[in-house]
């Protein structure tokens, strides 16, 4: 590739540089996806094996795991469930592509269902990598408890933002309360936390609204609440809360 083609290929220099990690126990496929991946703009950590990428994402924090399905240790399926029911673990939440050079289409719904956001078929050309990229850059996984900016698009003014946000610092106290109770019941949860979603949206609490929003897809899937997924939400109900209070 030219010098003038390989500066075509990556993105502005004032977009966010996003961490993925890459497992892969096959070297010509991790050093493909890690330098396709660094072309377009990310930054890469690349282990190879399941356990060295559970390792990894327990104490960093990426904004996407690319996980191979089939690794030593274990493979992504093993890796993504270990990670999710981790409530310490800094990647827990964070988006799961999985990689695998063969998927049938009942595998595909499975790693679906599984919490993973896509599937990668591989090998595969650069430019089926620029989702990938895009998917980690949006992610959240940066994102401020209250974001006042996107508090005043919502709203529509800052007196406005200010009343809205005592609402909810009423609700979220009564919610912290309550939470074991609505965790019983995985219907009602689903419920409350859909209506709380819109309240952190037009308050400009970014990162409640992304747990709620993990905690809800999460029981979706499984019809119970993960100890891993409930902890994280408390985690980020309790900091929001604390911030609206000061």
């Amino acid at each position: 590739m030219s010098t003038a083609a390989f500066l075509r290929q990556r993105p502005p220099a004032n977009l966010p540089m996003p961490y993925v990690l890459v497992a892969d126990d096959d070297p010509a496929s991790r050093r493909f996806l890690g330098d396709g991946l660094r072309a377009l703009g990310a930054q890469v950590h690349e282990c190879a094996d399941g356990q060295l990428a559970l390792a990894r994402a327990a104490i960093e924090t990426f904004d996407l795991l690319l996980l191979d399905c089939r690794m030593p240790g274990a493979g992504a399926r093993d890796v993504l469930a270990a990670l999710r029911a981790d409530a310490t673990a800094r990647s827990a939440d964070a988006p799961a592509v999985a990689t695998s050079a063969e998927v049938s289409t009942e595998d595909r719904q499975q790693l679906l269902a599984a919490g993973f956001s896509d599937v990668l078929l591989k090998p595969c050309q650069l430019d089926a990598l620029r989702p990938l990229v895009t998917l980690a850059r949006n992610s959240g996984r940066r994102t401020p408890l209250l974001d006042d900016a996107a508090g005043l698009v919502s709203s529509g003014d800052a007196g406005t933002m200010q009343a809205l946000r005592g609402l909810l610092r009423e609700e979220l106290a009564t919610l912290l309360q309550e939470l074991d109770l609505f965790c019983r019941e995985p219907a009602r949860l689903i419920d409350r936390l859909h209506r709380l979603r819109s309240a952190c949206g037009f308050c400009g609490a970014a990162a409640l609204a992304l747990q709620a929003t993990h905690l809800q897809r999460q029981v979706e899937v499984d019809g119970s609440v993960g100890d891993g997924a409930q902890e994280r939400f408390r985690q980020a109900l309790a900091a929001t809360l604390a911030v609206l209070e000061r």
